[in-house]
């Protein structure tokens, strides 16, 4: 039964689940600030994920308890945990649209746009975990993800280990947000 809130302080955390078949479904990945557990938590059901570290992190660990007596006192906080509660479903529902209206090599142009912390020209963003996971949390296996760094090479994206080297980034913005079919009869 839950009955702490994690908070991650540094490092990444993915939290997943075991299918039937016995693969691993990636239901999100969490870095520095983000929370997760809040919902069960606060109402003690048992967690529906798992949880696990994938580079060394840190995490904070707040008692539900606790937490329920400092929004009796505090109420703003309930705001708080409210809107966090809302930015992880809002994610959840992106990352279903994505998989249902994008292609594989449209959901990693996003997720390396996403890593990116520059809006034009040129950048490289550092991949923050393993290739394997970076499938699962796109919904893909690794040899999907593979086919899919493959397509980002005429849009200007090389992957060297953990780097990758976008060469414009409004050119894969460009790409990521083009219609599938598009994209799909390019593939033809």
């Amino acid at each position: 039964m839950a009955q702490v809130i994690h908070v991650v302080l540094d490092g990444w955390v993915k939290l997943y689940r075991i299918a039937p078949n016995g693969n691993e479904a990636v239901v999100s990945v969490f870095t520095r600030g983000s929370s997760f557990g809040e919902a069960v938590a606060l109402r003690h059901l048992d967690y529906p994920v798992s949880g696990e570290a994938v580079t060394d992190c840190t995490l904070m660990q707040i008692s539900a308890t606790s937490l329920i007596s400092l929004m009796k006192d505090q109420p703003e906080i309930c705001v708080s945990i409210l809107a966090s509660t809302f930015q992880h479903l809002h994610s959840l529902v992106s990352q279903v649209e994505q998989i249902k209206a994008q292609t594989g090599a449209q959901r990693v142009a996003e997720f390396l746009l996403d890593l990116s912390n520059c809006a034009d020209g040129s950048c490289v963003v550092t991949l923050p975990y393993d290739k394997v996971l970076i499938a699962g949390r796109l919904g893909m296996k690794p040899e999907s993800l593979s086919r899919a760094f493959s397509k980002l090479r005429p849009v200007g994206v090389r992957i060297s280990k953990n780097h990758a080297t976008i060469d414009n980034v409004e050119r894969l913005r460009d790409y990521a947000e083009e219609d599938p079919a598009a994209a799909w009869n390019k593939a033809l």
